[in-house]
């Protein structure tokens, strides 16, 4: 293998390590964002069921008395 031939195949495997390196960072930026958004929808779910229940309990007050 000359040295330029040898140069360049360091080169190629140096570079491959630094994107598998920021493939699995990127891979786990990923990941973290998914488990927030997740936590953030059950959170939006759980805020829609009370506002729910509070519109219903506004109606039923204000159908009570007669507004």
């Amino acid at each position: 293998m000359s040295d330029d031939t040898a140069a360049l195949v360091l080169a190629l495997a140096t570079e491959n390590a630094e994107l598998r390196a920021a493939l699995a960072e990127a891979q786990e930026l990923l990941i973290e964002t998914a488990v927030d958004a997740g936590e953030m929808h059950a959170g939006l779910e759980e805020v829609q069921r009370e506002l729910a229940v509070a519109r219903a309990d506004r109606d039923a007050w204000m159908k009570q008395h007669a507004i």
